[in-house]
């Protein structure tokens, strides 16, 4: 099977808008639903629906595939499924390291989507020197010191940084030296790379803070009634601000509690 090191996807050399590439994934997960149910074919209203997009943007999306489906009948669900994973290049195999194995970096070992979606870990990478040789998801986990000759070794170009935030830029610049093209960051701070590396940032604890928006808004209030209990955005609030400080202190090895919030 190939490598991600030699083939990349075509989706930016066919000017695929970047709004349209973060949807295709929305697609493809309604659409292996639709497919694991044996539904042949599906109109744009129904997929538009199942995805959360309105019809008038999926069809639009679409169109930058190619793909215009037909009168009466809707899309084959079975073509767009392939059409969709070679656009996103997920008709290949795609070696991952992940660096940093407190409890998000275990927790991400152990989640069993990547596999299905085209990702394979090749390696746990972690600086504590006890952490050296245990097994985590059933992969052994190696030293900081050993993270070149890994992302070499295995042909890596993406790399998922969950460390805390001080030691993020350092491993990041380790690993844009060593070949890595592709960052998912989920430290809690913002990362310096050269043109041509992507980086896509996942912050849980702003997640929760643009829900604590929300919940204040619907409360119609920003505080409860002075020494009374807080308000639905004040527990919120709390809830993110120890979201943030459980990420940027994370070192309780794989044996520690293992964060509920998972990629879907």
């Amino acid at each position: 099977m190939a490598t991600g090191r030699t083939h990349r996807p075509a989706t930016r050399s066919r000017g695929i808008p970047e709004a349209t590439v973060a949807r295709l994934p929305l697609y493809l997960r309604a659409l292996t639903a639709l497919s694991e149910r044996s539904v042949p074919t599906v109109s744009s209203e129904e997929l538009a629906a199942a995805a959360g997009v309105n019809s008038a943007k999926l069809r639009k999306d679409f169109s930058y595939l190619g793909s215009y489906g037909t009168r009466g009948v809707g899309y084959d669900v079975e073509y767009l499924v392939y059409q969709i994973s070679r656009e996103l290049g997920l008709t290949q195999d795609w070696p991952v390291v992940i660096v940093g194995i407190g409890n998000l970096g275990a927790a991400l070992a152990n989640y069993g989507g990547f596999a299905s979606r085209g990702f394979r870990v090749a390696a746990l990478i972690d600086a504590d020197p006890a952490m050296a040789g245990k097994p985590v998801a059933g992969i052994a986990v190696q030293h900081t010191d050993e993270l070149e000759h890994i992302i070499e070794s295995n042909g890596v170009s993406i790399g998922v940084i969950a460390t805390p935030a001080g030691a993020a830029q350092q491993v990041c610049d380790r690993l844009v030296a060593a070949g890595v093209t592709s960052i998912l960051n989920f430290a809690p701070t913002v990362l310096t790379v050269p043109d041509g590396v992507d980086v896509r940032k996942v912050d849980l604890s702003i997640e929760l803070q643009i829900l604590a928006f929300h919940e204040q808004r619907k409360a119609g209030e920003e505080t409860g009634p002075e020494g009374g209990a807080p308000t639905t955005s004040g527990r919120a609030a709390a809830v993110a601000a120890a979201a943030e400080a459980a990420v940027a202190g994370d070192r309780k090895g794989p044996d520690g509690d293992v964060p509920a919030v998972m990629p879907a």
